[in-house]
């Protein structure tokens, strides 16, 4: 590659402002890959957190949909189920975190009261409020961790990419214009003492030449004098 660049003076300077800006570029985009990971190491101990609920809330509702199925009856739990008019409603938003927009979910009417469920509380038992309760309880769990989820993946996929303008500054881009620069200031170098030689070998000709016309001129003037006297 270094081959391919002129060595004057200017490219030398262009070459030393791409590399100062490049080391700034390389030292910020470091920066922010290290902030990027350390709110991915947060994010990543919540959505631990959030999956150990999400877990423990599944088998709560399982057990409990279970234990109403077998005491009051597949037909009742439908019924009951079916008698729902109010669905839950989810509204998204944003943040920010280091140039990163992660979701944020809004969810209302998940949980509800008795009477909010729609089905008669005289023809219902506990164990089927204990069914409804326990899937709310499940279904908050799997909205928070869709949002926790997609954040993650979000900083993730932020961190890889900001790792590869990382590398590719550090491995290619910073190599290729110091060896440029080397280059430049090699081949400016033997231009230089090139010509400081050529400069010492025209000094040693004028000098030379300086040296013949003076003795030239010293042999005229003796002759001229010889003719003197010998006349």
């Amino acid at each position: 590659m270094a081959k391919d660049v002129k060595p004057t003076r200017k490219n030398l300077m262009q070459i030393e402002d791409r590399i100062e800006l490049s080391e700034r570029g390389h030292n910020t985009l470091e920066k922010k890959r290290d902030g990027l990971i350390m709110e991915f190491m947060d994010i990543l101990d919540q959505a631990q957190d959030v999956r150990e609920d999400l877990e423990a809330d599944y088998q709560e509702a399982q057990r409990a949909i279970n234990m109403a199925r077998t005491m009051e009856g597949d037909v009742a739990v439908r019924g009951a189920a079916s008698a729902l008019k109010e669905h839950p409603e989810l509204t998204t938003q944003s943040k920010n975190i280091m140039g990163v927009v992660v979701p944020q979910i809004e969810s209302t009417k998940v949980k509800k009261n008795l009477q909010e469920r729609g089905y008669g509380v005289l023809g219902t038992s506990a164990r089927i409020d204990e069914a409804a309760e326990a899937y709310e309880e499940l279904l908050e769990s799997i909205i928070l961790a869709a949002e926790v989820e997609t954040a993650m993946k979000k900083m993730l996929d932020e961190i890889e990419t900001t790792k590869r303008r990382v590398n590719a500054l550090e491995f290619k881009l910073l190599p290729d214009l110091n060896e440029n620069r080397e280059y430049i200031e090699q081949k400016l170098e033997e231009q230089e003492r090139e010509e400081i030689f050529r400069m010492k070998k025209i000094k040693a000709k004028k000098e030379e030449e300086e040296e013949e016309a003076e003795e030239t001129e010293t042999e005229t003037e003796a002759e001229s004098e010889l003719e003197v006297v010998e006349s």
